[in-house]
């Protein structure tokens, strides 16, 4: 860095996911000065791995309210950040594969269309089939969210960072936060790989990477570090509208809009490996893994066995017990606001949770709706562990 030191932040922002750049461009925009850094750039971790969905059908009920308000921002992004997101508003299938998981569909879609989302719940694969033709005839009944849909999510991502930078944030890339040093309750300075500086807050956005600064000030997220295979085909011609989940969240698919089916698996035990693939982190999955998630896509999308196979990687999620996302002040940390937990369904909230998490660095008061997302629910170790939903 050359020339006179840049005035310290008013927050810096740790994490550039959907989250950290989305809380970066709100901080931008009210006129605070804020700084955005992180080891690599935006999206190289979980927010780049998602399949990116942008759903509201299968969300906790907690979670329900911020993804609808999601859903209406969605349309108006690339407007705002000037940018295309590839976002596509095509709907949303969750397939039952037999009676058991028919009977959890319509369960889901009773409880959420008297909560008021509109869910349709079909019965027989001819409907489902008007929506998702190439669908084989293992699936027996689904559920469809015409207002839910997908987005390219390193586009989207670097799309909001470049606007926060051209509305005054600092981007600080290629940069390693270490460590924090507190003094009467607040960070006073934060130690990188390359500098001290002393912010007025932090918001911790770091993903299933946040305790390794969290740990040192004797605070902890209860993390489970699972990762998700992930398989994108070669382009091939237009075939599938809507994301496809799955009642028991073991796979999900959709085509991009470059034509390639990226397909995931269930969550999967993970040894913690993380490797360096063209400059940005990667984790490699196992073969057996790979085939697992090929068959199971194949036995519901026969297309996809067909494809040609052009890249594979996995991802790694931050999930707490409840499957909800942490968003809060930290505890006996004045100026720290942590925003991670997300448990792989964060991209498509990223655009009210960033903000909401900003708000909170900046002294506002909580938002109502973040009342299930408090660090304290966890101080008694009575959550009970929750089912997960992958698909965005």
């Amino acid at each position: 860095m050359t020339g006179a030191p840049l005035p310290a932040p008013d927050v810096l922002v740790i994490g550039a996911g959907i989250t950290g750049t989305a809380a970066a461009l709100e901080l931008a925009e009210s006129g605070a000065r804020v700084e955005l850094i992180d080891r690599y750039g935006p999206a190289a971790m979980a927010s780049g791995w998602t399949l990116a969905g942008v759903r509201q059908s299968g969300r906790h009920p907690a979670e329900l309210p911020l993804a609808r308000s999601a859903v209406a921002l969605w349309p108006e992004l690339d407007e705002r950040l000037g940018a295309e997101t590839g976002y596509r508003r095509s709907g949303n299938l969750r397939l039952a594969r037999n009676a058991a998981e028919a009977e959890t569909i319509r369960a889901l879609v009773a409880d959420q269309s008297a909560a008021g989302l509109d869910l349709r719940y079909l019965a027989d694969l001819a409907a489902i089939r008007e929506i998702a033709p190439p669908l084989s005839d293992e699936v027996i009944a689904a559920s469809f969210c015409l207002t839910d849909g997908h987005a390219d999510p390193v586009a989207t991502v670097s799309a909001y960072a470049r606007r926060a930078g051209d509305q005054g944030a600092v981007l600080s890339f290629g940069e390693t936060v270490r460590h924090f040093e507190t003094q009467g309750g607040r960070i006073t300075r934060v130690v990188t790989d390359r500098r001290a500086l002393a912010p007025g807050a932090v918001l911790l956005a770091a993903g299933f990477l946040a305790n390794d600064l969290l740990a040192p000030l004797g605070v902890r997220l209860p993390l489970r570090r699972p990762m998700v295979t992930v398989l994108r085909s070669a382009p091939i011609a237009p075939l599938l509208a809507p994301v496809l989940g799955v009642a028991n969240a073991d796979m999900a698919a959709r085509q991009e809009l470059t034509g390639r089916l990226r397909v995931t698996s269930g969550a999967e035990d993970w040894a913690g490996g993380l490797v360096e693939r063209a400059g940005v982190p990667a984790i490699r999955p196992r073969i057996r893994s790979v085939q697992a998630t090929i068959d199971k896509v194949r036995r519901v999308l026969p297309a996809f066995a067909e494809a040609e196979l052009e890249d594979v990687w996995a991802g790694a999620l931050d999930l707490t017990p409840d499957a909800l996302p942490v968003i809060d002040r930290v505890p006996g940390v004045e100026n720290l606001v942590v925003a991670a937990g997300f448990s792989g369904h964060g991209f498509g909230i990223g655009p009210v949770t960033g903000p909401m998490a900003a708000r909170l660095a900046i002294g506002e008061e909580p938002d109502d709706r973040l009342a299930s997302f408090r660090f304290d629910r966890f101080a008694d170790g009575a959550v009970a562990t929750a089912p997960l939903t992958l698909h965005g």
